[in-house]
């Protein structure tokens, strides 16, 4: 492999690590940036030995160095899982895109922030700003970079998905009396077709609507009047759609 590559597969887990973090963060309005990370029962800061991915857990036994506490195993699994995300962007980058390292790079950025909405919606039914509004001018910037050419149409197409989701929100609204989907929704959406073009935005529609009623059903989480977080689902389709070109 490229040095680039073993450069993507080394930055994965680190950038699990923080994605991580941003997970149990959002949800409850703490610092993300400013914060040092601390054990949850005793509040001591952690060391730096003790804040490399995987190893660190590894070495530790899954217990807090000073109280003994155990580790929550989300840490080392989003850090395994952004590396999984690394892995496979690169194997795609091998098979469709004649071993791009920019695309693999892209690839595996897209899935990271995917992943950490797909987790806060999850969490607390809420996919923040700070996070799809530069998923959406990235996947712009991305465009911008790799297909110059194709600026407008994805512009267009986040627009556009911003504007159907708003209008079925409203239509939601006005005949149900309470919000369907929220304006994470679209935003979210609207950065879809930054990254995809007008072109992705029905199929990801489509196939987030059915990872989400097939989740909610194999959870036991179907109810005709039930509160369903889409962004997991959008969040997947959305990345499926980007690293199999299926178009």
């Amino acid at each position: 492999m490229e040095p680039s590559a073993w450069l993507l597969l080394a930055a994965a887990p680190f950038a699990g690590s923080f994605a991580g973090l941003l997970v149990r963060r959002l949800p409850e309005n703490r610092p993300v940036l400013w914060d040092r990370s601390r054990c949850e029962r005793c509040g001591q800061a952690l060391r730096p030995w003790e804040l490399v991915p995987l190893l660190s857990f590894a070495l530790l036994r899954g217990r807090c160095a000073r109280c003994r506490a155990p580790i929550a195993a989300d840490h080392p699994l989003m850090e395994l899982a952004a590396l999984g995300m690394a892995a496979a962007s690169l194997l795609a980058a091998g098979r469709w895109h004649e071993a791009d390292a920019g695309w693999a790079w892209l690839s595996a950025a897209l899935g990271w922030v995917l992943l950490v909405l797909a987790l806060v919606d999850l969490r607390c039914f809420r996919l923040p700003d700070m996070l799809t509004l530069p998923l959406l001018l990235g996947g712009l910037a991305a465009c911008w970079w790799r297909n110059p050419d194709d600026l407008a149409d994805h512009a267009a197409a986040a627009a556009l998905g911003y504007a159907l989701f708003r209008l079925l929100g409203g239509a939601y609204r006005l005949l149900r009396g309470r919000d369907g989907l929220g304006q994470g929704d679209a935003k979210l959406l609207a950065a879809a077709g930054a990254w995809l073009g007008a072109e992705g935005l029905g199929p990801v529609v489509l196939v987030g609507a059915l990872l989400t009623l097939g989740g909610a059903l194999i959870l036991g989480r179907w109810r005709g009047d039930s509160m369903l977080p889409f962004g997991p689902g959008l969040a997947a389709a959305c990345w499926l759609w980007w690293m199999v070109p299926l178009a």
